[in-house]
């Protein structure tokens, strides 16, 4: 069975808040990007609304339970 296009998404916790559109303690939005990966990037979209590339070091992804998922994407 595909993917949904939810499904592709993931989630990740910020590690490193020393960028101005980022705070450290908080969940992420984190977009399927293969490019961005390969150069050690996340796409991510931070507290400015946008997505914008951060290095992956940044972050630590995390598995959300069901319900904090759709949650999440409901805010988004």
């Amino acid at each position: 069975m595909p993917k949904s296009k939810t499904s592709a998404v993931e989630f990740a916790l910020c590690i490193d808040g020393s960028e101005a559109d980022l705070q450290k303690g908080k969940i992420y939005k984190v977009l399927p990007d293969e490019s961005a990966g390969k150069s050690k990037h996340l796409r991510v979209v931070d507290d400015s609304g946008e997505d914008y590339l951060y290095p992956a070091a940044y972050f630590v992804k995390i598995e959300l339970p069901q319900q904090a998922r759709r949650a999440m994407l409901r805010a988004s």
